[in-house]
């Protein structure tokens, strides 16, 4: 997995602050920020994201359900859904971001639940047990 997948992976499961996410997304030049929204959305749908958690992720993510990222989220489609999210406007972009990752923390928590409880070969489910390993020998 590269850098960015875990950042992500992290932000989505709660083993980073979105806080310190979102530092890390407006830092990154514009071109840097599609590209993680992309990768974003991408990654939701491999978790099996649905339109029905949209609700509860537009909650997570701290934003109105009025916010525009919010709206395209609940209206179905997901797929369709997502592309639009991820080619919004710069100024929507964090809020896409806090979203998507969100989306992901929600459809992936069930997909570990339903598909990987009792293990797993997904190194992205592993990232707990490296950070608990690394505090263990800080």
């Amino acid at each position: 997995m590269d850098e960015r997948t875990v950042m992500l992976n992290e932000l989505a499961q709660g083993l980073r602050p979105i806080g310190q996410g979102v530092e890390w997304f407006e830092a990154l030049p514009g071109q840097d920020q599609f590209e993680v929204l992309r990768d974003l959305g991408g990654h939701c749908i491999q978790a099996r994201a649905t339109v029905e958690d949209g609700p509860e992720s537009v909650r997570i993510a701290g934003i109105r359900p009025t916010h525009t990222p919010a709206v395209l989220i609940t209206r179905g489609q997901l797929a369709g859904q997502l592309t639009k999210i991820i080619n919004l406007p710069q100024d929507e972009r964090v809020k896409a971001f806090r979203l998507l990752v969100a989306l992901l923390g929600v459809a992936d928590k069930r997909r570990r639940e339903r598909f990987c409880a009792d293990g797993c070969p997904h190194a992205w489910h592993q990232l707990a047990a490296g950070a608990d390993m690394e505090a263990a020998t800080a």
